[in-house]
Parts: C-alpha cells; sequence; structure tokens
C-alpha cells in the first residue's frame, strides 16, 4: 500500500473527526511535507478534503471521487469490473473509448468510467449532459455468445436492471420509457446506449453505455433540457453516494447477465413490461418522417413494439420517441 494509500485510509477511519498534520506523520512515519503534498494529489482526484491551522485535515462527508479502487473496494462481482477498470476524469465518450478498447482485446467486463464527457451520446444521435461531480458516466464491454438478432435483448434487460438498482436503494417510483430511458415523474432521470460489433452470424462484442443524472442540481441543467431532465437529487432532495449506486449496479447486473446467458431471459422481459407499464396505453410514436398514434398491443422479447394504430393496422416499431398521449379521445380500436 502507497503513502497515498495509507492515509486516504486514515482519513476514512477518522472521517468525522479532525487528524493533525503531526498525528499523521507520525503514525505514518512521513514529513509533514510528504503529507501535504500526498493531500493535494487526493484533492486532485476528487477528495473533499478540509484543512485548518491547529486542526489538521477532515474527508469531508461531500467527497465522492469515483476512481478504480473506490470502486473496486467492496464491489461483490465475479466478472464485472474484476480485471479492467479504466478511469477517466475526462473524455470526448465513455463508449467511444470501450468500443477501442473492445477491438484491441479488452476482457468481458472491462468497466470504462469518467468523471467528465465532453461528447456525451445518447440514442438517436442525441447528446448526453455529462458534467463533472454530479452523474455516472460509464460503459461496459461483453462478449456474449448469441447471435446478432438477440443483442436488443441486453438493452431491455439493462433497463431492468438500473430500474432495479434505484427502486432498492431509494424506492424512486419510476418508469422504464420504451426502450431505454429511466423516467422519474416524467422526466429523464436515466439513459442507455447500446452499440454492437458483428461477424457474420455472430457478437465480437457489446459496448452498453450509461448515463444517469445523480447529484446534478436543477439550476445546472441547460436551459434547453430542465423541462425534461431530473436527478437523484432533485427527486429525493439528498445527494446519493455514486460508488455505492456503481457497486450495486454492477452486482445486479451480473446476476441478471447470467441469466440471460443461461436462456432465462423470460422473468428479465416480464419485469421490463411491469416496469414500462405501456402495454394497452394510447401513445404516440415519432419515428424518422412518420408518426404513428395507437395503443400498444404488446412489447415483444426482441423490444420491437407492436402497436394497433387508429385505421386497426399492426406496426412494428423497433425504434422511435414515445409520448404517452393521454391527451388523444378514446377511440374504439
Amino acid at each position: 500500500m502507497t503513502t497515498k494509500d495509507q492515509l486516504l485510509l486514515y482519513l476514512k477511519e477518522n472521517h468525522e473527526n479532525w487528524v493533525s498534520g503531526e498525528l499523521i506523520s507520525n503514525n505514518l512515519a512521513v514529513s509533514r511535507s510528504a503529507i501535504w503534498k500526498h493531500i493535494r494529489k487526493l484533492k486532485e482526484e476528487g477528495y473533499v478534503i478540509e484543512s485548518a491551522p491547529k486542526k489538521g485535515y477532515l474527508l469531508s462527508k461531500a467527497s465522492d471521487p469515483i476512481t478504480a479502487d473506490e470502486i473496486r473496494q467492496g464491489l461483490c462481482t465475479n466478472v464485472l469490473g474484476r480485471k479492467n477498470i479504466i478511469y477517466l476524469k475526462e473524455t470526448d465518450s465513455t463508449n467511444t473509448r470501450a468500443k477501442e478498447l473492445a477491438t484491441q482485446g479488452a476482457p468481458e467486463g472491462t468497466l470504462i468510467i469518467a468523471e467528465k464527457q465532453t461528447n456525451g451520446r445518447g440514442r438517436r444521435g442525441r447528446s448526453w449532459f455529462s458534467p463533472p461531480g454530479g452523474g455516472i458516466y460509464f460503459s461496459l464491454i461483453l462478449r456474449p455468445a448469441i447471435s446478432p438478432g438477440e443483442t436488443p435483448r441486453i438493452t431491455l434487460m439493462t433497463a431492468v436492471v438500473l430500474a432495479e438498482t434505484l427502486i432498492s436503494l431509494m424506492k424512486l417510483k419510476l418508469r422504464i420509457k420504451w426502450p431505454n430511458d429511466i423516467l422519474v415523474n416524467g422526466k429523464k432521470l436515466a439513459g442507455i446506449l447500446t452499440e454492437i460489433s458483428t461477424e457474420m452470424d455472430a457478437v465480437n462484442y457489446i459496448v452498453v453505455g450509461l448515463g444517469m443524472n445523480v447529484n446534478t442540481r436543477f439550476e445546472k441543467f441547460p436551459s434547453e433540457i430542465k423541462k425534461n431532465a431530473t436527478s437523484i437529487l432533485i427527486e429525493t432532495g439528498k445527494q446519493f453516494p455514486r460508488i455505492r449506486l456503481i457497486q450495486n449496479y454492477l452486482k445486479l447486473y451480473e446476476q441478471y447477465y447470467d441469466m440471460f446467458k443461461k436462456n432465462n431471459f423470460e422473468p428479465i422481459m416480464n419485469r421490463w413490461r411491469e416496469l414500462a407499464d405501456i402495454i394497452g396505453k394510447q401513445i404516440r410514436v415519432d419515428v424518422i418522417g412518420k408518426t404513428h398514434i395507437g395503443k400498444v398491443i404488446d412489447v415483444d422479447n426482441d423490444g420491437v413494439l407492436i402497436l394497433k394504430d387508429n385505421q386497426g393496422v399492426l406496426q412494428r416499431i423497433f425504434s422511435g420517441d414515445v409520448t404517452l398521449a393521454r391527451q388523444l379521445p378514446a377511440r374504439s380500436l
């Protein structure tokens, strides 16, 4: 264990108390000057450490850095995040970095996580607001032995895992918006972007990207998305430790992923339908160049939306933007 790691551990063990530089120096057998240099490095990594004359140092409760070491401590998985965790203070897109690493042979379970994205991406070419300190932005590399036609199920599974993680940790009343957004009170809390590489009838790799607003304050959102975006902080009034969210998500993801690989997808899909609560609803779906209005008959196991339109014609919709059309008059379908 390095001196910096020993110092961090010491501060954590005394997280509610001030500890003097002299006491730390004596316990770690290093100079006060070395302590100050390591404190500065920890601050650069995102730790909030207060300092005061005659008091020393205090690790603040507001400290919430995302580092590979913090994620590994207490991580209860066998594969996900075990071999490789790539932490980036800033990057354009974790999905972009993940695809590069996957092409170079990075193993399944590799996690790429960033404190900030400068070009975070969502579905259909949209951007994802990714400021430092407030959100979680990461991508997982998966290498399942499945056919390309089965890959949409990974997105559906991921939405269920994220929803179940949030429900278990903070009892949020949320809904999955087809196919892969998490909404709370009608506003977007998180989004999923799945990208794949295939060869003939085999999957080379799948990159599953996640963007989630955790401790982002309302005033920090750009004006163009304020009416449609939310965060855990906004919904609960409390900050939530991001590391705990990541660790719980990865633990549950591995459990659901094992079910998926054992061809036990039906329970996962049934839970998706419960959380989406869209079957039987009157909706509007905007696709490129066209709008469909009608009643949702089902969402099949590949995530295809089956809609009976207002002319009684069944439509199979693979991608689009859904709006619950409560304002539309009820019609006989």
